[in-house]
């Protein structure tokens, strides 16, 4: 009898005891997917920013290659009238040149910035060149430019509002973490030039009404 007792008694042990070690199985399971899922969650949401970082980069830059697409066509037309201005026509080119052969997203916003200054300086000639406001070619130009423009100072917002909460995040504790082990880095933002901002490139050229002429006096 009494050993029937200790039998049932060990029995009844055992049987807790398989059931605490199940319990602890289950558990250490549970926490193990729960870390890994939290583990993948973070890692492909650095993923996901820095592709949004990356398509958003690559809608400036397809506004900006229909901008050089247009310098050729502008600069021709204004040599056309003012020849001599050598020294802006080169650098045009030179920045123009800048910007394909840039190798990084940093090297094309410098080269981009450098650009813009340029295209003011190369508008503002119409001032001195008034028979420009008359020419067909910039009467064209003037919607093609100003729409691009407006495309680009859209696409830059996006981009830096992308990169931005990319930067953000590389700069947690736990998302530097996450985007170290997806290999992801901050990016620069797109930030214009001081010369840019004071004077961005504007096309106006349609002619001004001829000034009246003064009577003389009787």
């Amino acid at each position: 009898m009494l050993q029937t007792k200790a039998v049932l008694k060990n029995s009844a042990q055992a049987a807790s005891l398989a059931v605490f070690l199940i319990a602890i199985v289950v558990i250490v399971l549970l926490l193990g997917l729960a870390a890994g899922g939290f583990y993948i969650n973070g890692y492909n949401r650095a993923v996901r920013l820095d592709q949004g970082a990356g398509k958003a980069w690559a809608d400036v830059d397809a506004q900006l290659q229909r901008r050089l697409d247009l310098i050729p066509n502008l600069v021709a037309t204004v040599q056309g009238y003012a020849g001599h201005e050598k020294e802006i026509f080169e650098n045009i080119a030179q920045a123009r040149t800048k910007y394909f052969q840039a190798d990084s997203v940093p090297g094309k916003i410098q080269a981009s910035n450098e650009l813009t200054g340029l295209l003011s300086r190369l508008l503002v000639l119409q001032e001195q060149y008034p028979q420009l406001k008359a020419n067909q070619n910039f009467l064209s130009l003037q919607d093609q430019l100003e729409g691009t423009e407006n495309r680009i100072a859209v696409a830059r917002t996006r981009y830096n509002e992308a990169v931005g909460a990319l930067n953000t995040y590389t700069k947690e504790v736990l998302g530097s973490f996450f985007a170290k082990r997806a290999s992801v880095a901050s990016k620069p933002f797109f930030e214009t030039t001081e010369a840019a901002r004071a004077a961005p490139p504007k096309v106006d050229f349609t002619p001004k009404p001829p000034e009246p002429v003064a009577k003389p006096s009787p």
